[in-house]
Order: C-alpha cells, then sequence, then structure tokens
C-alpha cells in the first residue's frame, strides 16, 4: 500500500480540528488514529488509484456499505469486517466529512489504548 502524502494531507486537513489524533505509516500507507483506536487510511494502490480505507465498524459497516461508492476491504478470501474502502475520486470534502464522523464515532466508543 504505497504511501501519498497528498490523501494524507486530506486526511490530516479532516481531522485537524479533534484531540487524541495520531498517525503511523503502516504496510507502506498512512493509518489515523484517534486515542490509540484505528480510524481510517489512505494510500495509492498498485493500479494507480488513491483511495480511504475507513473504519465504521461492524455495527454501521451495512449501512456504510449501502453507500454505493463504498466496497469491503478484502485481503485474499478474508474480508476485513468493519472496515470499508472508497475511491479519492469519490471522496469530495463533505463526503470525507460523512465518512470521518462514523469513524469517529466509532473510535470514541472505544476504549483508549496507550
Amino acid at each position: 500500500m504505497p504511501n501519498d502524502e497528498h490523501l494524507n494531507q486530506r486526511m490530516r486537513l479532516a481531522l485537524e480540528a479533534h484531540i487524541g489524533i495520531s498517525e503511523m505509516r503502516m504496510m507502506g500507507g498512512t493509518c489515523f488514529f484517534l486515542n490509540g483506536n484505528m480510524l481510517c487510511g489512505a494510500r495509492r494502490d498498485k493500479d494507480g488509484f488513491g483511495r480511504f480505507m475507513f473504519r465504521v465498524g461492524k455495527a454501521k459497516e451495512t449501512e456504510a456499505l449501502s453507500n454505493p461508492f463504498a466496497n469491503p476491504i478484502v485481503h485474499g478470501k478474508r474480508k476485513l469486517s468493519g472496515f470499508v474502502v472508497v475511491d479519492e475520486a469519490d471522496c469530495d470534502p463533505a463526503a470525507l466529512g460523512d465518512w470521518l464522523s462514523l469513524c469517529l464515532a466509532h473510535a470514541a466508543s472505544l476504549p483508549p489504548k496507550s
């Protein structure tokens, strides 16, 4: 998952008003956290398309996947529950804010990690 600084900066700007946000390079991309709990990630795939990964939680996964721009994340044959992926082109600033609201609500429901 190649790192993409443009996508990372979009995510940073969308999250800048929130306290407790951190980020970590993982698998060549960047993941963002709230109080140690993963929120989302940004990457540019080998096909050249930028994508955002959102951790919406299992309870909101069906709702999230009802959005025509959201897709499940599948690694090999295993679906990653509670996560969706959205292409950069389908995620304008308003949509990014909506996705992050779901992620922030889920992460806020979890105990902080150190």
